[in-house]
């Protein structure tokens, strides 16, 4: 990330909302920083938010595209705990670990970890997720404060961290399974039979390829 990117994403409000249109707030400030996107598609900062981000840009200060929405109250994510399946959609989805549970278990939100993101809503396949008004009439970076960013950053790049590696320690597991039925095979044989053991061979020399590309991109 360059100097300007750094600057740009740690004024951020840190929802990893995606409603700029960018995966997370770095993706969104490396596009600022490089000229592709505009200042005023945060609606999580608000106005506050855009000048934040003109003072450090120079760029004019534009109202939120509403497009991306509207700056509004902060919002807490809360499960509706007799309708919840236990899916664990809503897990996956959230972008700073603020949602506990595990497979067929009642889940439930860890209210101060949550960004209120929305990315859980639309993943659950019984709507039993609302969002609640946390903040009353406190909109924008007045309903958020910046030790509240700083801890979404932290869970969320602890989560990137995790994720990286369990695909990394999958994708090593796939290879030692490849690598173990390969020693199994028997000599090279002629004929029919040996023909069928190179097709095997082909085959399980292909899944360590792709074991390997897979370890290469977690990493």
């Amino acid at each position: 990330m360059s100097p300007q990117a750094a600057r740009l994403h740690a004024a951020l409000p840190q929802t990893q909302c995606t409603r700029c249109g960018y995966p997370d707030c770095a993706g969104y400030a490396e596009a600022m920083a490089s000229g592709e996107a505009d200042i005023h598609l945060c609606p999580p900062g608000g106005a506050e938010g855009v000048a934040r981000l003109a003072r450090l840009t120079g760029r004019p200060v534009r109202p939120i595209d509403p497009e991306r929405g509207t700056e509004g109250p902060r919002t807490v994510a809360v499960i509706d705990e007799a309708w919840c399946i236990g899916c664990t959609l809503c897990i996956d989805a959230c972008p700073t670990d603020a949602i506990l549970g595990t497979n067929k278990r009642m889940h439930t939100v860890i209210e101060p970890w949550c960004t209120g993101c929305e990315l859980c809503v639309p993943v659950c396949p019984v709507d039993c997720i609302a969002l609640e008004n946390a903040s009353g009439e406190r909109t924008g970076w007045a309903a958020w404060s910046q030790a509240q960013a700083d801890v979404a950053l932290a869970r969320y790049t602890a989560r990137g961290a995790r994720r990286v590696r369990a695909a990394e320690e999958h994708a090593a597991r796939l290879e030692a399974k490849a690598r173990a039925k390969l020693a199994d095979l028997p000599a090279q044989t002629h004929g029919a039979e040996g023909a069928e053991l190179q097709r095997k061979r082909s085959v399980i020399e292909a899944a360590l390829a792709r074991a390997r590309a897979r370890r290469e991109q977690a990493g």
